[in-house]
């Protein structure tokens, strides 16, 4: 006895229709795959631009630290003013 086909005709409307749909499907998931890629490669770059914010901020907070320091210093050794 032969196998069942379980395959519909390349003829048909349903199977036509089916392969669009599965071409459709196809092409949006490459784009999907695109985006992600890019999302990725985008977020590598904002992590890595987000570092080296931070490294900056942490560099001025430690010149005003020094600055403040000095500053102070400097106001201890003058003399006060005579009232």
């Amino acid at each position: 006895m032969p196998p069942q086909r379980l395959t519909l005709a390349c003829h048909s409307p349903y199977y036509r229709a089916m392969e669009n749909e599965l071409r459709a499907l196809e092409e949006r998931i490459g784009q999907l795959a695109a985006l992600a890629r890019r999302l990725r490669a985008e977020n590598a770059e904002l992590r890595q631009s987000l570092l080296t914010a931070q490294n900056e901020t942490s560099a001025m907070h430690a010149k005003v630290e020094s600055a403040s320091a000095r500053l102070q210093r400097l106001l201890e050794r003058m003399p006060e003013e005579a009232a």
